[in-house]
């Protein structure tokens, strides 16, 4: 890997086009980036997974008491 040499990749223009399909896909083309954006989605969905297993909880709880 360079560190901050001369790179044949950046010359050619293979990383910029990488970087445009990257965009126009909305997927990232590299492992690093995938796992930082299924990293964040899942982060989203972990919230939304634990509220609604509160409210279950809660109905379950409700549905129990009501039963007596």
């Amino acid at each position: 890997m360079n560190r901050g040499g001369f790179s044949w990749k950046r010359l050619l223009g293979i990383s910029a086009a990488k970087s445009r399909l990257s965009r126009q896909i909305g997927i990232p083309l590299t492992r690093s980036g995938r796992q930082r954006k299924f990293g964040a989605a899942a982060g989203c969905a972990t919230m939304v997974v634990a509220v609604l297993l509160i409210v279950a909880s809660g109905m379950v709880a409700l549905a129990m008491r009501w039963e007596r």
